[in-house]
């Protein structure tokens, strides 16, 4: 084992950060240990099986967390090597400028971040090339400026979207191709095409890959970090807490669960934390020690506080033309992103989700699908769907939060009724068109075998915010380069520095991000 050895940086975690940020700090030549939970993903035929992957959460950690009530409900968490993108979408959006700034919503206000999007943008423009973003800048009016354009061209359309986004254009709106990190090939023209190994390529939206072609964080930065002879893993390392000096100013241990009965301490100059919103949060609570006696980074109060999410619809209207796609995840949506001319707040932005397949409706059924067409099989029905997600900003509540009782378990606290207005705006916008737009003009219905059959907090896929980053030590735990204000050499680098979320996928962000601190930590080391 290598507990014996001191490191230059210890990593915890291997998801869009941290996975991230050892992908960066690899070839600095710099002695870096990563610590992962889980191991790594099988590679099965149950990958990509909908039955055990979503009715039976065959990948899902089997444990439980609580609610503000006491509650058990089981969160969407999932311990490998790649950490949740293994199973997330890989739709890579930037945040959009204005989402740095200070927005008012209809239920209050998101706050400003303490870097803006021009701070940032270089590093959106590296992470899309790392992670092999298809798309193409420009397309989507709501986007910043680039200082690069995606180094992949957007995949096509196959000809039912394709229909889509002109009818969508018909009613004077700007679909565009939705940037999504895959390895596909292209044709003679240039254009991304399906993998031709890949037959099951409409298993993006909560599969792994069994063929590797999503562009998750084990795939894209750990395997080639580990590359690396100064860049070492320890699988099923839980870590517990971290122990600091007398002085309560450096991290001194990072302690260790080895799932064989078994605790070990490691050491680094450098300690960053990159478990996950809420997991991360719990370690620094879990953490508490004399010096810190409200956990660590906390001085603030802040740690596990102003827990988001994101409001959620996954919905799946039915098409009165078959829809035979294969590759659905293709196009977007942000003309309400910030408003609308009959409200002058975000509503939000919507996009395609992946094909929703027999077994993924007959997970659903009884609750809805009967409703949908009494007459339809669940196969024709699956041949018809075209499935959407709508998402919307999640704003940043103090009582919002994450806390341990005093046996250890995870309570998660959440205003699910805040800010929702405009999610259901805009599902009524979309509602509105389907008559337009080549479908059944009533039938959009609310597809919650993507959120763990209807339980709103469950759905953790997009959590951030517990260990808001600012420029006020008393306002936040980090500062602008993520280290905490309290301590000299502890980091986090997922999406638990959000002070936003915005209303898009927040994983090209925390990727970008880790790039930017890991840039700032080769500086630091030397």
């Amino acid at each position: 084992m290598t507990g014996d050895q001191h490191y230059d940086v210890i990593v915890i975690g291997t998801g869009a950060g941290g996975g991230t940020l050892a992908h960066r700090l690899a070839p600095s030549g710099k002695r870096v240990l990563i610590l992962e939970r889980g191991g790594y993903l099988p590679r099965e035929r149950d990958n990509w099986d909908s039955t055990a992957v979503f009715v039976q959460g065959r990948y899902r950690a089997p444990e439980f967390w609580f609610d503000k009530h006491g509650n058990e409900f089981p969160p969407e968490v999932n311990y490998y090597v790649g950490g949740n993108t293994k199973f997330y979408g890989a739709a890579l959006f930037r945040l959009r400028p204005e989402d740095f700034g200070e927005l008012r919503h209809h239920d209050g206000l998101s706050p400003a971040w303490p870097i803006d999007y021009t701070d940032l943008e270089p590093y959106y423009t590296q992470a899309e090339h790392l992670y092999r973003v298809h798309g193409r800048h420009g397309e989507d009016f709501t986007e910043g400026p680039a200082s690069g354009q995606y180094a992949y061209p957007p995949v096509e359309h196959e000809p039912r979207i394709q229909q889509l986004s002109d009818d969508l254009e018909k009613q004077g709106l700007h679909p565009f191709h939705l940037p999504i990190g895959v390895n596909l090939t292209q044709d003679e023209n240039g254009r991304a095409t399906h993998a031709s190994s890949c037959i099951r390529c409409d298993r993006v939206d909560g599969f792994p890959c069994l063929l590797g072609a999503k562009s998750d964080a084990q795939v894209i930065c750990v395997d080639p970090a580990l590359e690396h002879p100064n860049v070492t893993m320890v699988t099923h390392a839980d870590v517990r807490r971290l122990e600091t000096d007398e002085s309560g100013r450096s991290v001194t241990g990072v302690v260790a669960d080895l799932g064989d009965g078994t605790t070990e301490t490691f050491t680094a100059d450098v300690v960053v934390v990159a478990c996950g919103a809420v997991n991360s949060a719990v370690l620094l609570l879990r953490s508490a020690n004399e010096r810190h006696p409200g956990g660590l980074a906390n001085s603030s109060d802040v740690v596990g506080r102003h827990y988001m999410r994101h409001n959620n619809l996954a919905l799946m209207a039915v098409s009165k033309e078959p829809n035979p796609t294969k590759f659905q995840k293709t196009m977007a949506l942000h003309d309400w992103y910030l408003g609308a001319d009959d409200w002058e707040f975000p509503l939000g932005g919507i996009q395609m989700l992946g094909k929703s397949d027999a077994d993924q409706i007959h997970g659903e059924a009884p609750r809805w699908a009967g409703k949908v067409s009494p007459d339809m099989p669940f196969e024709v029905l699956a041949h018809h769907a075209v499935d959407f997600w709508l998402c919307g900003e999640d704003l940043p509540l103090a009582e919002s939060r994450v806390t341990l009782d005093k046996d250890g378990g995870i309570h998660l606290a959440l205003d699910e009724g805040n800010n929702m207005e405009g999610l259901k705006r805009l599902r009524h916008k979309l509602q509105g068109m389907l008559g337009h737009l080549g479908m059944h003009p009533h039938r959009l219905l609310n597809h919650s075998i993507y959120l763990h059959k209807g339980m709103p907090i469950g759905a953790t896929a997009h959590q951030a915010g517990t260990v808001r980053f600012g420029t006020d030590p008393a306002s936040s735990a980090l500062d602008v380069n993520c280290k905490a204000h309290d301590l000299d050499n502890l980091y986090v680098v997922d999406t638990s520095f959000f002070p936003s979320i915005g209303a898009v996928n927040p994983s090209l962000t925390a990727i970008a991000n880790a790039l930017r601190v890991g840039d700032h930590l080769v500086e630091r080391l030397g």
